[in-house]
């Protein structure tokens, strides 16, 4: 399919020419002229630029909040894009527009637009809200002027089984999208080119035919090269489309995570194996993030103070990766060789994880530390597994992420931990890092805080089994 494809206002858009690094923000405000959708950061961090993605999920109508300034227009091939102007019907406001002039949840209004969209969402996304519930949905969007009190009351006034146009729209537009053919989009020449295969095989094979272009997933990290960086990006294959390889399937000793998934589409699962992976999740940038960002990609772009690696890691979790039709297994903290370098071959895709079951006798602990709770990059992410023999640790993996080049485990410390009792355990001291130190922390706050997890998360596991004993 030599064109992109897309549902906008009850129309399909099909275009058949693009830069391949065009942000859909700037094809918003430039190109369509919407110009209700702000730009603010640039950099999916204030949430004005968020507009609504709706997507056919198993016979129905999905939305989802995105941040337009670090999404690519490819990206929306086959989806629906709602902004703000579409929300009105003439002079009638939308639920949600009204009950945030009814409760003053405005002022200057420029980030008005992000607040209305993200709530929108979430209206569409479940029949009866909490304010939790709408505190989490507008996380990932800052107010400047008004406080979030009167946003929150709009929230959860307007989002309370929301009735609006676009359910009994809804047929339509299932219609209309399911019209867009599936097959591979493909936009561009051999130079400059964005692809969209249609299937995992498919974009094994583009990425060996084309190792030279750019894998983009969620786009959530390259998306800040192209804004802040202006680094273009000519050739882009984006697998997003590609069927299989955003799947998730629980098996026997694993649960199976395919690379091209997203954080909210695989919190519910990886919550399920372990609670606390599930909390440090929760607070993984925000809704708009977790929404196109994926697991696989916050392998692959290597950061050492990416959250799901050291956790992943802690619990001996196996990465996949595939190179045209061939496959390769890893332990995932051996990917990670130094900054900005991993073991992956040119051409060769990070293409599924494999977590390990917990056993019966295993607790896994995680937390993350940040200068705020909400969107923010960690300091430092801490993460334990203890296999445990009544109150002797039999076993134990530990892994940070901030404290190193890469993720990388306190092997140092696990060693002298395994065979100790919670009480001896508390007085063993982390000595596995020399710290990094920059704008998040000092080396020494990362050495004492790094120190302070691990007794926490012995003290915890102390607590919890003194609570069985005496229950």
């Amino acid at each position: 399919m030599m064109a992109l494809e897309f549902l906008r206002r009850g129309k399909i858009v099909r275009m058949e020419s693009f830069a391949p690094d065009t942000m859909l923000l700037d094809y918003l405000r430039l190109t369509e002229k919407s110009r209700g959708t702000k730009e603010g950061c640039n950099e999916g961090d204030c949430g004005a630029c968020t507009v609504v993605l709706g997507e056919v999920q198993n016979g129905a109508m999905n939305y989802q909040a995105v941040n337009a300034c670090i999404l690519l227009l490819g990206q929306i091939h086959g989806k629906e894009i709602i902004t703000v102007e579409d929300l009105a019907e003439g002079e009638k406001l939308h639920p949600v527009q009204q009950a945030m002039v009814d409760l003053h949840a405005s002022q200057c209004g420029f980030c008005t637009p992000g607040f209305v969209m993200s709530l929108f969402a979430l209206g569409h996304g479940k029949k009866s809200v909490t304010r939790a519930d709408v505190t989490t949905a507008i996380a990932g969007n800052l107010c400047r002027c008004t406080g979030y009190k009167p946003i929150i009351d709009a929230g959860v006034k307007a989002c309370q089984n929301l009735r609006d146009r676009f359910a009994g729209d809804a047929e339509q537009s299932i219609a209309l999208l399911n019209g867009i053919s599936s097959e591979t989009m493909l936009v561009g020449d051999e130079q400059n080119f964005f692809v969209a295969p249609s299937s995992a095989e498919s974009l094994a094979e583009r990425a060996a035919q084309h190792p030279q272009a750019r894998v983009v997933s969620g786009a959530t990290d390259v998306g800040l090269w192209i804004t802040k960086q202006f680094k273009a990006q000519k050739q882009i294959i984006f697998t997003g489309r590609a069927r299989g390889f955003a799947e998730i399937a629980w098996h026997e000793a694993a649960l199976h995570i395919g690379a091209g998934a997203t954080y909210t589409a695989a919190q519910d699962g990886l919550t399920k194996l372990a609670p606390d992976i599930g909390a440090v999740m929760h607070r993984l940038g925000c809704v708009q993030v977790r929404n196109s960002g994926t697991i696989g990609g916050n392998i692959a772009n290597g950061s050492p103070i990416g959250d799901m690696p050291p956790m992943l890691i802690a619990l001996g979790s196996i990465l996949v990766l595939r190179n045209g039709e061939t496959e390769r297994k890893m332990p995932l903290e051996s990917f990670f060789i130094d900054y900005g370098k991993q073991d992956r071959k040119s051409g060769e895709l990070v293409w599924r994880i494999e977590v390990p079951l917990l056993k019966q006798n295993q607790v896994f602990k995680a937390y993350k530390i940040t200068k705020r709770f909400d969107q923010d990059i960690s300091a430092v992410l801490g993460a334990f597994l203890f296999t445990m023999d009544k109150d002797r640790i039999a076993d134990v993996r530990i892994a940070y992420g901030g404290m190193a080049a890469t993720p990388k485990r306190a092997t140092k410390t696990e060693t002298i931990l395994r065979g100790k009792t919670l009480q001896e355990a508390m007085s063993i001291t982390l000595n596995d890092y020399a710290p990094i130190a920059d704008m998040r922390a000092s080396a020494e706050y990362r050495r004492e805080i790094a120190a302070a997890l691990l007794k926490k998360a012995v003290m915890e596991l102390q607590g919890a089994q003194n609570t069985r004993v005496l229950a």
